[in-house]
């Protein structure tokens, strides 16, 4: 297992729209534990392949605060099937978009359809926090930031921020 860099806003890959993994090989269970590795490294809740650079439909999950906590979920080709009208207004941040957080409305509750690491598909429901955090993690494979979802206005400063921020990294290395 490895810790691998964050892909930071602006870089394009995060735009990208992700390929389905295809069949489940060591490559994908190895990718799943480098991905489990960085996300507790950061530290997060939720990490896409894409936020590794790797445009494969791969997401982890857990929302352990500890490491006695811990109950890693891997999801692969994860989809919503289903979305509930009742919203939701919480506090969302992104390892790619470091120290910004803003809220955000999602469906209150969500079922999701995905492969596990021995094939099975597997569906869940999931409420509250897990919700959020699958809906979050999905929209990645997808090309979608949570920023996407605020005003036209916010995302426009945000934006300007970290490409400003990105030019001074570059300008200084």
């Amino acid at each position: 297992m490895a810790v691998r860099p964050l892909v930071i806003l602006p870089d394009s890959k995060l735009r990208l729209v992700s390929e389905p993994v295809g069949p489940i090989t060591d490559e994908v269970r190895a990718l799943a534990a480098d991905m489990l590795e960085t996300m507790y490294d950061a530290p997060g809740i939720g990490l896409a392949a894409i936020q590794i650079g790797v445009p494969k439909r791969l997401v982890v999950v857990d929302l352990g605060k500890t490491a006695e906590d811990r109950n890693p979920m891997v999801l692969v080709d994860p989809e919503v099937t289903w979305a509930s009208e009742d919203k939701r207004v919480h506090e969302e941040g992104c390892l790619s978009i470091p120290e910004y957080y803003e809220e955000v409305e999602r469906p209150e509750k969500v079922r999701v359809r995905y492969r596990d690491l021995k094939g099975d598909t597997v569906e869940t429901d999931a409420d509250g926090l897990l919700a959020i955090c699958l809906q979050h993690e999905i929209d990645h494979l997808n090309g979608v930031l949570f920023v996407d979802h605020l005003s036209r206005l916010k995302r426009t400063r945000l934006l300007k921020k970290f490409e400003k921020a990105a030019k001074r990294e570059s300008a200084d290395a």
